[in-house]
């Protein structure tokens, strides 16, 4: 009792302090404990520990009424549990703290501090690149048809607005989800946009090009007819053979792998690299037994 006695009279004092001689140490240490109850307030909400916490406040006032009252053995008893305060918090609000510490480390300013502008950026293309292939590579696997768009300079407003906003981190569940048959989204063309999902269910234009094989289907081509009239990158996979396929500047390039998806879209997504280095190591092949 005597520590939690001796711990509200610093909080007191330096209350006292700040209305009596105010000077910027004052209202900054005021401003730092006022940031620290509301995150820890914030960190408990809605979680088993509010319950923990609004009876460690019953147990508190229990044990200054019972001193105030002088109950002599409900105050022993209290004073002897609020002398081991530190580490009962510490055992019952464990999952807080752990949680808190990894909030605070995953913070944007830490990341900031700790993380380099490069170490950054490669993050944000790495990611979003590892998704993609997982899905890829899981539709073709499974022979789930999937068609997704990446927009570079060229914007793809009009497209975006026949389908439905979605406006989603990239993430493998989400893409193969949409795409999943009989779903509500999966029959059109995703759209990628500044590394986001932007929109699903798309209607791209189809190409008119007399070349194209007969035995290519409406979703081949839609992937090339978006790329003959911008700068867009349509990926495709195949519902009848899981074959994954890219569209560029109206060409169509068959049989990617993962290591080949992957340096594409880690150019798509990492725009001052030149995009040409790699394209002559991709071999085309003609179109056969598509749907």
């Amino acid at each position: 009792m005597a520590q939690l006695q001796e711990f509200l009279r610093s909080i007191g004092s330096l209350f006292t302090n700040l209305f009596e001689q105010p000077d910027w140490h004052n209202i900054v240490d005021v401003l730092i404990l006022a940031v620290l109850i509301y995150h820890v307030i914030k960190l408990v909400m809605h979680t088993r520990s509010n319950s923990l916490l609004k009876g460690i406040a019953v147990v508190l006032a229990t044990a200054g009424l019972s001193s105030l009252l002088r109950f002599n053995a409900v105050s022993w008893l209290l004073n002897q549990l609020i002398s081991m305060g530190l580490v009962v918090v510490v055992i019952l609000f464990q999952p807080e703290f752990r949680r808190g510490l990894d909030q605070l480390g995953r913070s944007s300013f830490m990341r900031r501090v700790f993380v380099t502008s490069k170490e950054r950026e490669a993050d944000q293309v790495e990611r979003p690149v590892a998704e993609i292939v997982r899905a890829m590579n899981d539709m073709a696997r499974k022979k789930i048809g999937a068609l997704i768009v990446i927009e570079r300079m060229t914007g793809l407003r009009d497209v975006i607005e026949t389908g439905t906003t979605v406006d989603a981190e990239i993430s493998a569940p989400l893409i193969e989800n949409i795409f999943e048959p009989n779903t509500p989204l999966h029959d059109g063309a995703m759209i990628i946009q500044d590394r986001r999902i932007n929109a699903a269910a798309c209607i791209l234009p189809l190409s008119e090009d007399p070349s194209i094989s007969r035995d290519l289907g409406t979703r081949h081509r839609a992937a090339i007819g978006i790329t003959e009239t911008t700068d867009a990158v349509s990926l495709i996979v195949s519902e009848e053979t899981g074959i994954i396929s890219m569209a560029r500047e109206g060409r169509l390039t068959r049989h990617l792998d993962a290591r080949s998806l992957t340096i594409l879209l880690t150019e798509l997504f990492t725009p001052e690299r030149n995009m040409y280095s790699w394209l002559g190591t991709l071999h085309r092949e003609e179109p056969k037994d598509e749907e």
